[in-house]
């Protein structure tokens, strides 16, 4: 990240590929903007599925090599995004991906069995430390991570959620700490959100044009509680001219994702509708300038440059 950029994003996420699905379109035109973009990655998500056959070998159950390998993946897709500062959470290794399986009523939960060094069984004081450190060195304006359930409830989510939230508190303190660096406090946070007017008619969309798999069993009149309504949404970057490379980027975590599927085919006719609009929800900050539409249209909004 340049030393000199004006404005600085610092994002927070649980697992390689999270940032490129929620943000990686944002995260591509403020890049091109110059502005600074810091990611921070919690977990190698070490106990995620493998999507290609070849390289089930790295399998938490097998070789347990898949974290080094989406750590490959991960560097491969921010150079489509052209960002140049992304880190482990104090470091590569530290913690690992705690894993999930799903509850019956939908959403994620932990585990049953999570291993000693997973994220989630993570001290929140030093977890939050290695951020404190991270944001007192970046110094940025804004923060962008999960809401308090993580978006669907994977454990890992709900930490970094946790860990960024209190570490952006203690970095603002002037007598904590001051071994990790002289205090900042982040003006304005923000959650990622999902719409749930725009997952409806996404799910016609899909529907329509013959995908009758992906959110199989999903009803768009009875979602689940994590999709927001549009007045508890505060932001939505425009990213649309920078879809390619968001697409790129997905693209590169290939163990995580397929983009051969009707769900992709869909986006490359409607990419700037789907992925390249990225929603937020503002949890601490003033709200900058709106549109017709009641939200800011970008993150930095009402944020002084320096």
């Amino acid at each position: 990240m340049s030393d000199t950029a004006a404005h600085r994003l610092l994002l927070v996420h649980a697992h390689p590929d999270d940032e490129s699905i929620g943000q990686g379109a944002t995260m591509a035109k403020y890049v091109a903007e110059g502005r600074g973009v810091t990611l921070v990655t919690c977990t190698a998500g070490e106990m995620g599925e493998i999507l290609v056959p070849e390289l089930e070998h790295l399998a938490a159950d097998k070789e347990d090599g898949l974290g080094a390998h989406r750590k490959g993946e991960l560097a491969a897709a921010m150079a489509e995004l052209g960002v140049t500062d992304h880190r482990f959470l104090g470091g590569f290794g530290t913690y690992r991906d705690s894993g999930m399986k799903w509850h019956e009523d939908g959403h994620a939960v932990a585990a049953d069995e999570v291993h000693e060094n997973a994220f989630w069984h993570a001290d929140l004081t030093e977890a939050a430390n290695h951020l404190v450190t991270v944001i007192r060195e970046v110094r940025p304006q804004v923060l962008v991570t999960y809401d308090e359930f993580g978006g669907y409830g994977h454990p890992d989510h709900i930490q970094a959620h946790r860990v960024a939230m209190y570490a952006a508190q203690l970095a603002a303190v002037p007598s904590y700490r001051r071994d990790l660096g002289d205090a900042w406090d982040i003006a304005k946070i923000y959650w990622s959100a999902m719409s749930a007017s725009r997952i409806r008619e996404g799910l016609k969309r899909l529907r329509d044009a013959g995908d009758t798999t992906t959110f199989e069993g999903m009803d768009p009149d009875h979602l689940p509680p994590f999709f927001l309504r549009d007045e508890d949404i505060t932001a939505e970057v425009d990213a649309g001219d920078y879809t390619e490379q968001k697409m790129a980027a997905l693209t590169a975590h290939a163990t995580q994702i397929t983009t051969d599927g009707p769900f992709f085919a869909l986006s490359n006719n409607e990419g700037s509708w789907i992925w390249g609009r990225e929603l937020f929800r503002l949890v601490k900050g003033t709200p900058g300038p709106v549109g017709d539409n009641g939200w800011e249209s970008d993150l930095f909004a009402g944020v002084p440059a320096g």
